[in-house]
């Protein structure tokens, strides 16, 4: 188990926190969710530049080296989501109701409808979900379709980081596995994305 102080603060020497205020939103009373991200950008400098906007970021970053960064609060909400697919859908368990509005691509109102049920009728959100960003690019960089990179596959040292840490997150926070997902499973992204993750 991991010990969180109370601001969400991680205490464990395999952490490094490196928070990023600007990133983190409105308070989080629950976590129901671990969600699993590539950055896109090929260093974490790169990443911690990006976090000063304050419009993105998630709550923890692995370097290629394995290195764990916290950068964000474990009782604040942070940006990383997006807009949520369905998850009757995927699970092919939607009433004909929910299939009837399914039948045309509408991303703004699948969000709200899923946004409007409890997990897990609905896949983890910003709302609930620890965001976790793996350092990797999309490739060619230079392909202005975003949906036509690919992203590259993760070192030895970021799984090893990511299990170890999902399993920590998991016994800490009581999230079942259940609710584990790639970034492209539960919102609108290029499927390659984490996609050679593991835990």
């Amino acid at each position: 188990m991991l010990i969180i102080d109370k601001g969400g603060k991680v205490i464990h020497k395999r952490i490094k926190l490196k928070i990023s205020l600007l990133i983190e939103k409105r308070p989080m009373s629950k976590v129901r969710g671990i969600i699993v991200h590539q950055t896109g950008g090929s260093t974490a400098k790169s990443v911690f530049n990006s976090y000063n906007s304050g419009k993105s970021g998630a709550h923890f970053l692995i370097d290629k080296d394995g290195t764990i960064y916290q950068t964000a609060s474990l009782i604040r909400q942070t940006w990383h989501v997006g807009k949520l697919r369905s998850r009757c859908l995927a699970e092919m368990k939607c009433s004909p109701t929910e299939l009837n509005l399914l039948k045309n691509f509408d991303p703004s109102g699948t969000h709200r409808r899923e946004t409007a049920k409890n997990v897990p009728g609905r896949y983890p959100s910003n709302q609930d979900s620890i965001g976790i960003e793996i350092v990797g690019q999309a490739l060619p960089v230079n392909e202005p379709d975003p949906d036509k990179r690919t992203y590259e596959a993760l070192t030895k040292e970021q799984n090893d980081s990511l299990k170890w840490l999902i399993q920590k997150l998991r016994l800490s926070l009581k999230v079942p596995l259940t609710e584990i997902f790639r970034h492209p499973a539960v919102s609108y992204k290029n499927k390659t994305e984490a996609a050679t993750a593991s835990w």
